[in-house]
């Protein structure tokens, strides 16, 4: 029971305000069968925090193992979707540069066609000019013949 006398006033002594002298502090009234029974339900046996202290320790490492590897499960599918995200860039980049190269190459057919599409186009206006002397041309071919029935039932 001294023990636990002692162990209470240590307590006490503890929860007390600092800078108030010991002797002014106020000594709550003890029970020593209170007392006796908290500190016995206050200490466990040494073999059962070793053993505690052993499986706190192994979940621990556990759950940080797992936490570290969905870590680095998670960095390694970013570093394959950057590979392939990669990859990918690099395939538009050759059809881009297949667009262009082809592009340039009709640019430069276009080019070596344009002359035979001028000449198309004066072919054309020429034509549009023909075919206009040709209406003329029939309109007073009909007008000429007219007029020549009507001489000839003179």
């Amino acid at each position: 029971m001294a023990a636990a006398a002692a162990a209470a006033a240590a307590a006490a002594a503890v929860a007390a305000p600092e800078g108030v002298p010991a002797s002014q502090r106020e000594e709550p009234v003890r029970d020593d069968a209170a007392v006796e029974t908290a500190e016995e339900a206050k200490e466990p046996a040494e073999a059962d925090i070793t053993e505690l202290c052993r499986d706190m320790f192994s979940k621990m490492a556990t759950y940080l193992t797992g936490e570290l590897t969905a870590t680095s499960e998670d960095y390694k599918l970013l570093e394959n979707m950057n590979k392939l995200t990669s990859l990918k860039y690099l395939e538009m980049k050759d059809i881009a540069i297949n667009i262009s190269r082809n592009l340039k190459d009709l640019n430069q057919k276009y080019a070596e066609l344009q002359p035979y599409l001028d000449q198309i186009n004066v072919i054309e206006e020429q034509v549009a000019a023909l075919e206009q002397a040709a209406y003329k041309l029939d309109a007073y071919s009909k007008k000429l013949e007219a007029k020549y029935k009507k001489l000839e039932k003179r």
